[in-house]
């Protein structure tokens, strides 16, 4: 599928950035872009869409964040998953897996010949 038809489905963000957040503490581009390379460049995040989320998340209590330097030696705010996150990453995980396999059965169902 073309990456201009790759869109992130409503609510697919916010598990992608707990996954992320789950490998250690990230400034936002970093988890852009580490969702980037592990897709291989198949779902962009755009900045419009990462910092509301991110915001999103804070507020829920799954992230928290503080200022940090990047490795580009900058100030960045840094974000981490809270226990709470890491709980909420564990429920939409095992939704998003039982979500998948109902789609790939439809995708790959054939009718039995009669």
């Amino acid at each position: 599928m073309p990456k201009a038809d790759m869109e992130l489905l409503q609510g697919t963000l916010d598990v992608l950035i707990l996954k992320t957040l789950s490998w250690g503490p990230r400034h936002g581009y970093s988890v852009v872009r580490w969702i980037q390379e592990v897709t291989q460049d198949a779902l962009v995040v755009e900045e419009g869409s990462l910092y509301p989320a991110l915001h999103r998340l804070e507020r829920r209590g799954w992230i928290s964040s503080e200022w940090g330097v990047s490795e580009n030696n900058r100030r960045a705010r840094f974000y981490e998953l809270t226990t709470a996150g890491r709980q909420q990453l564990r429920a939409q995980t095992t939704s998003w897996q039982r979500f998948a396999d109902a789609v790939s059965k439809v995708l790959t169902f054939t009718p039995e010949a009669t």
